[in-house]
């Protein structure tokens, strides 16, 4: 049987998938339970070196804590990335308990309350601003506390990017301060004596083309160019990301070396002639860590009902919400699958693997073929780096919480 791509990239050990070069029952037991989520250090190590490879120099390449906010995974990466961004106070913290400085890290979102903003302005890092009032929030925060903040601003843009996972800006957005509401919360963060270094623009997310990206990335260029013309001096600019992966059969890897030519050409011709003083960044999470990650959960029962075989696992939705396609798809499709340890083993039947959850949702494979599992084997999910555990509603029925580990 020829080897997946999805399981060439982590290898194998005697017929066995291999994460981090140990064969996937050792790991288990070395974990000591099943279901679990392993993510490849080599791999994520990898990806970035890939990303260094083709995205131009001068372009800082962050990481979005939100895809995987695993601490062993956000510390590996603070050697290896230039910056951090965190939606949250939690991952703020995530954050700067790695060696990660302050002033690299941004905190975006929606939402933000006073304690987060006021968390945000004593560390230092960079508030991008999603609201007037959040804005008003921020200046009064910097008052009591005798702190100037530092902050950008999240636009919502005129344009929307089509063909992403979730759009995430054009026509009305909870993301973001509309294009024309800019001058005016500019106003308030000046008037108030914050530091204003620049502008956030992020339109959508896991996108698989080039073409639609590389019209996003001079989209943004040209309006942070308009707005500029308005503002004080720019000393940051957050591109966004929305690199997407390919989760299924027919989707094809987005062609990166047409995104990093691009960017290049952005950075030469308009980036830095217009803001040489400033960070340009690139924002990644889902392209960095989505394929490095595996969910391992172990066969606990064979069941036939009516002409249909279904394989019964210990895991489910409650850890990989994604796979189980209730986290965005439209139409269902299979996340990559198979039986770990018999990963040479010729495909021999069509079955269905759902969870250990009393709801049809916990649905983790639908009608895939695989070689013929038995009770006890494990079965791997790929593509699980990325929005797995803390994407999921880990508390649904009571079952217990699965380990992480980075290998």
């Amino acid at each position: 049987m020829a080897i997946r791509p999805t399981i060439a990239a982590f290898g194998q050990i005697d017929g066995q998938l291999a994460v981090g070069g140990i064969p996937i029952e050792r790991l288990a037991a070395q974990v000591g339970s099943t279901p679990f989520f392993a993510y490849d250090r080599m791999l994520l190590s990898e990806r970035v070196k890939l990303l260094r490879s083709i995205l131009p120099p001068g372009l800082h390449l962050s990481y979005a804590i939100k895809a995987n906010p695993m601490p062993a995974v956000v510390q590996h990466l603070a050697g290896m990335v230039d910056s951090f961004d965190v939606a949250s106070a939690f991952e703020m913290r995530t954050a700067l308990d790695t060696p990660m400085h302050a002033g690299n890290v941004s905190f975006a979102g929606p939402g933000k309350i006073e304690p987060s903003i006021a968390q945000a302005v004593a560390s230092g890092v960079i508030i991008e601003i999603e609201s007037a009032t959040e804005a008003g929030r921020i200046v009064q925060a910097g008052e009591r506390l005798g702190i100037r903040p530092r902050v950008a601003i999240r636009v919502n843009p005129d344009f929307e990017v089509k063909g992403s996972g979730m759009r995430m800006g054009g026509g009305s957005q909870q993301f973001g301060v509309d294009v024309e509401k800019v001058p005016s919360v500019l106003d308030v963060l000046v008037s108030g004596g914050a530091e204003f270094l620049g502008f956030h623009v992020f339109a959508g997310s896991q996108n698989l083309s080039a073409e639609i990206l590389c019209a996003a990335q001079r989209q943004t260029v040209d309006l942070i160019l308009k707005l500029a013309k308005h503002s004080p001096p720019v000393r940051y600019v957050n591109l966004g990301g929305g690199f997407g992966i390919p989760y299924f059969d027919k989707d094809q890897p987005l062609d990166l070396p047409a995104i990093g030519a691009n960017l290049a050409h952005l950075l030469a011709t308009a980036l830095q002639p217009n803001f040489p003083d400033a960070r340009v960044v690139i924002e990644l999470g889902r392209y960095i860590v989505g394929e490095c990650g595996v969910y391992v959960t172990r066969v606990v029962d064979r069941k036939e009902s009516r002409d249909r075989q279904y394989l019964v696992v210990d895991g489910g939705l409650h850890h990989q919400l994604a796979a189980s396609g209730n986290f965005g798809q439209v139409i269902r499709r299979n996340y990559p699958i198979a039986v770990g340890n018999r990963i040479c083993e010729q495909v021999e039947e069509a079955v269905t693997v759902v969870g250990c959850l009393c709801t049809p949702l916990d649905l983790l494979g639908d009608n895939v073929k695989l070689p013929r599992a038995q009770i006890g084997d494990l079965i791997v999910l790929f593509h699980a780096g990325a929005y797995g555990l803390t994407a999921s509603p880990t508390a649904f029925l009571g079952h217990p919480p699965p380990v992480e580990v980075l290998v």
